[in-house]
């Protein structure tokens, strides 16, 4: 560079800095706080009402095994369409940022900076410019600048692990979205099939006693019945009618909520296989033990417990001393050419020590929110379990029980379906009144809404019970969902792990 060197760092300079950096390697590794364990927790060793035909499918696309096209297609496109699921991708995305910023604090920060300026000196003030000395002069200089924060007592590397730990619980709650939306896209179409052969069910019992209307009213003009007779037949014509607008409505509106779903404006909805041509899935295994660690809602909560916990340490660490070093390096001349010079160098290095004496109970009170917080999450975890173990069972017994329900109502349709008959040839024997027949009729009616409800019933109970089981299917309808824009957590730099291998979730899979 022409005969310029650059400016050196004076070896005195050096030696002052030695016994700080000693100290922060001494002290680096000092974190104040409890580390995270994960709490004890009261877990049955069975369910109420485990299954004896239990399967090891849990893991697989289980609304596959309803074996119907349509759903499947409504299912894919939800998971990429569905507003909920971008939102929660964007929010993991926010997290994630969220951490980079919290763990840039760990680093010093460097930066540049250069400068021209040409001014001219006032003639007329205190101290005039000496004759013979221009008052218009220039000024270069350049600059790096250097300021850390020391972390010597892991305020920094508690927060990290805090935002760490919020990252991945708002992962977890992208996939608990995911199995949510998968659930509601499966019951509400099941819904919307029971709707649609309750509808059938209607039309033909409609039409059948439209025919009997118009029989009776024949059989009045020619003196063979009764006007009350043919007053009862009409009234149950009108009875069956008006299931019909009610029955639209509803399928109307299911449609509309099964479209938003999909992450479409409301409209029609494809249909695939009948209602009782669907398949079922088969019950899957797990015991209460393993759904800590396969529903998203818990593994939320806990690394929302992790954060919690994390940040009680950060609040303490404000009782201690905070140590800044801050240093710049550069030169200034006023001329260019002379800038990168020896004699234009120019230094600073600067260190501060701040320690709080007297603050009005202010950190004490945040140590304390930062405790309450934590309790507040271990609680709220502890419920999110047992809520979870509820719902297990409840699924459970309801697939249990829709199976038997479904089984009875089904017997007593087929005995109605004889009743009707056999009430029908008594009455054009002239054995029966036409009351006996109406009953028949009515019963049968309603019996075959009742078998259609069940068999909707039993269909969306093995959905809520996949849902509450959670699991690794929730992992293969993501990979058909929308993932965030970055896909891996970053390493916590220099932060301890928020738990152990058994207890955080791993690090997210690149998608």
């Amino acid at each position: 560079m022409d005969g310029r060197v650059l400016p050196r760092l004076p070896a005195r300079a050096v030696v002052l800095a030695l016994p700080v950096l000693a100290l922060v390697l001494a002290l680096g590794g000092c974190l104040l706080g409890p580390d995270y364990a994960r709490p004890k927790i009261d877990v049955p060793a069975t369910y109420r009402f485990a299954q004896g035909e239990s399967a090891q499918i849990a893991d697989m696309a289980w609304w596959e095994q309803f074996q119907d096209p349509v759903l499947n297609q409504l299912i894919a496109t939800a998971l990429l369409e569905n507003r909920d699921v971008k939102m929660a991708a964007a929010r993991v995305d926010e997290f994630r940022a969220q951490f980079v910023t919290t763990r840039s604090a760990l680093f010093p920060q460097l930066g540049a900076g250069a400068d021209a300026s040409r001014q001219r000196a006032s003639q007329a003030a205190g101290i005039p410019v000496p004759n013979g000395v221009s008052p218009i002069y220039n000024q270069f200089d350049a600059s790096v600048s250097v300021a850390w924060e020391i972390d010597l007592f892991g305020k920094v590397r508690r927060q990290t692990e805090a935002a760490r730990a919020n990252l991945l619980a708002s992962e977890e709650g992208r996939r608990g979205t995911i199995l949510t939306l998968v659930g509601s896209v499966a019951s509400s179409y099941i819904n919307l099939r029971s709707l649609d052969r309750q509808l059938e069910i209607a039309n033909e019992t409609v039409k059948s006693r439209d025919e009997s209307v118009r029989v009776f009213t024949l059989r009045f003009k020619g003196g063979e019945v009764s006007q009350m007779e043919l007053a009862q037949s009409e009234s149950e014509y009108e009875a069956a009618k008006q299931t019909i607008p009610l029955l639209e409505m509803q399928i109307a509106q299911q449609e509309d909520a099964l479209s938003v779903l999909i992450g479409t404006n409301p409209g029609a909805i494809l249909r695939g296989r009948e209602l009782g041509t669907m398949g079922t899935p088969p019950i899957p295994d797990g015991l209460p033990s393993a759904l800590l660690e396969r529903r998203p809602d818990l593994l939320q909560a806990e690394q929302t417990l992790v954060a919690e916990n994390a940040l009680i340490g950060a609040a303490r660490a404000l009782y201690f001393p905070s140590i800044s070093l801050t240093g710049l390096f550069g030169t200034v001349s006023s001329q260019f050419s002379d800038l990168f010079t020896g004699p234009a160098k120019v230094w600073s290095f600067a260190g501060s020590v701040t320690q709080p004496i007297f603050t009005a109970g202010n950190i004490t009170g945040q140590v304390h929110q930062a405790e309450a917080r934590q309790q507040e999450a271990l609680f709220a975890y502890e419920k999110a379990i047992q809520v979870a173990f509820q719902e297990v069972e409840d699924a459970l017994v309801a697939v249990q029980k829709t199976r038997e329900q479904l089984d009875v109502v089904g017997k007593q349709v087929e005995a109605l379906h004889t009743y009707a008959r056999l009430a029908r040839l008594r009455y054009e024997g002239g054995y029966t009144s036409y009351i006996e027949v109406l009953d028949a009729e009515r019963s049968l009616f309603n019996a075959q809404l009742s078998y259609t409800q069940t068999q909707g019933a039993q269909l969306t109970s093995f959905v809520s019970l996949y849902k509450a089981m959670g699991g690794g299917w929730v992992l293969e309808a993501e990979k058909l969902s929308v993932p965030p824009v970055a896909a891996s957590v970053p390493a916590a730099a220099s932060a301890p792990a928020s738990a152990s291998a058994e207890t955080t979730p791993v690090a997210l899979e690149a998608r």
